[in-house]
């Protein structure tokens, strides 16, 4: 293959190699940093979950749960990303807007990108490489 071909492939691709490699991140990163410990350590998480609508402790925790495992699995998959999207970005701008409003930009950076990620990905959608798309061609 010849260096112009390939550039012309690259260029071609790289809107769509850049919305999944920011979908697998972005899932990844919530999944394993949130998601999955609040999973495994259901019980403890029960004893120190902030419940600002006063729902209770054990349903706000089944949406975070909701929201940080199963919403990052389809994004990352590209199913209903879009959709998938709105319980992140609502869990994010709750957490970040009411439970830690007192974080400076440096202590909540972490939540800010990841609005950053899901917003972008909220508003793009899942680009070409996902499962859906695969399944069509």
């Amino acid at each position: 293959m010849n260096k112009n071909k390939m550039l012309s492939l690259l260029q071609q691709a790289s809107p769509d190699a850049g919305l999944l490699l920011l979908r697998l991140a972005g899932a990844f990163l919530l999944l394993y940093v949130h998601g999955i410990p609040k999973l495994l350590h259901f019980s403890n998480e029960l004893q120190h979950i902030e419940d600002p609508f006063h729902l209770g402790a054990g349903l706000t925790l089944s949406l975070a749960i909701f929201a940080e495992v199963l919403c990052p699995l389809l994004i990352a998959a590209g199913f209903f990303t879009r959709l998938a999207c709105l319980p992140i970005l609502f869990l994010l701008l709750v957490s970040m807007l009411l439970v830690h409003a007192y974080w400076s930009i440096a202590e909540g950076q972490f939540g800010w990108l990841l609005l950053t990620i899901f917003s972008s990905i909220a508003l793009a959608g899942p680009g070409r490489y996902s499962l859906p798309v695969l399944r069509q061609t």
